[in-house]
């Protein structure tokens, strides 16, 4: 795998609006995104069982090592411009970072309403990154 990958639900409203502004974010086309309902996510994720890996999002590094949930904040961030003093606190601070991931995963759904349908219009998928 040459690039990092970011595996995201969606079937998530709210997942797919977050990956549209990390895509956004990332004006250098650092990243791949691929969706984990994929064959390709399977292949990527190994033997993690199920509701682990639809649990939270997850970073597949260039070396195929995975971060998930809030461990993946601080390499994501760390590849984005300017992402840099963000990836810094995540690393400094990550239980707080997970913690605050973790709470966010939980009420993804309620971000979705509020974002009605400006977050059901958003597919990452569409990007010429995915699955590049």
């Amino acid at each position: 795998m040459s690039r990092p990958t970011l595996l995201y639900d969606a079937d998530c409203g709210f997942c797919r609006w977050s990956v549209d502004r990390i895509l956004r974010w990332d004006r250098g086309a650092v990243l791949r995104t691929v969706p984990l309902q994929s064959a390709e996510a399977d292949g990527l994720l190994g033997p993690m069982d199920p509701e682990r890996k639809m649990a939270s999002w997850h970073l597949v590094d260039a070396e195929g090592h995975v971060r998930s949930a809030g461990a993946a904040l601080g390499p994501l961030f760390g590849l984005l411009p300017g992402g840099r003093p963000l990836a810094i606190i995540a690393g400094t601070f990550p239980w707080p970072t997970d913690l605050l991931y973790r709470l966010i995963a939980r009420n993804r759904e309620r971000f979705g309403r509020m974002l009605g349908t400006q977050a059901c219009a958003v597919d990452p998928g569409a990007s010429s990154r995915t699955h590049s």
